[in-house]
């Protein structure tokens, strides 16, 4: 399934009804992003706007849907990470997400997919693909039971060894 044909997040979201869980494992995400380049140079969120996030997500979590998302982070952390630290409360939290980060060294020993993912209401994976700069190249949509029991084993492993994020302090160089 090419990424044309891959539904819009928020339409993923409206039709999710009990859980979605993300993992993300990359150190740099979309490096030109507008929005981490402003805070490179000021080191403030006033700029960001997070208005269709916490609608789209707390909307959902109104419904009852329990989000949960978990970073595999190499230590010390690269720029892009500390800017996603300091938007998880801002934005992420605030909407209704749990967030959890695991150190990269303590997760030698888990099976992890090849790519990020989220899973929605154990019955859909959608998949991302990054080129090595950490910009997008495209979504896959997989519905197979073992796809599906893969990242969710995936998830739950990382889950449990994460830090809470107001627990987990950056190390940085």
């Amino acid at each position: 399934m090419n990424s044309k044909t891959i539904p819009p997040f928020p339409e993923l979201i409206a039709g999710t009804a009990r859980s979605a869980v993300h993992l993300e494992m990359r150190d740099t995400y979309v490096p030109q992003d507008p929005g981490f380049r402003r805070w490179l140079e000021t080191g403030n969120l006033d700029h960001y706007d997070f208005t269709k996030w916490r609608r789209t997500i707390g909307d959902a979590v109104g419904r009852g849907v329990r989000f949960r998302r978990a970073r595999i982070v190499s230590e010390p952390v690269t720029d892009y990470i500390r800017y996603e630290h300091v938007l998880t409360a801002r934005n992420n939290i605030a909407a209704g997400e749990q967030v959890r980060w695991l150190p990269r060294r303590l997760a030698s020993d888990l099976t992890l997919p090849g790519n990020d993912f989220w899973v929605f209401d154990d019955r859909l994976v959608r998949f991302h693909h990054f080129a090595g700069d950490g910009s997008i190249v495209e979504d896959e949509l997989r519905d197979e039971p073992e796809v599906i029991r893969l990242c969710l084993t995936a998830f739950e492993a990382v889950w449990e060894r994460a830090i809470d994020h107001a627990e987990y302090e950056l190390s940085e160089s």
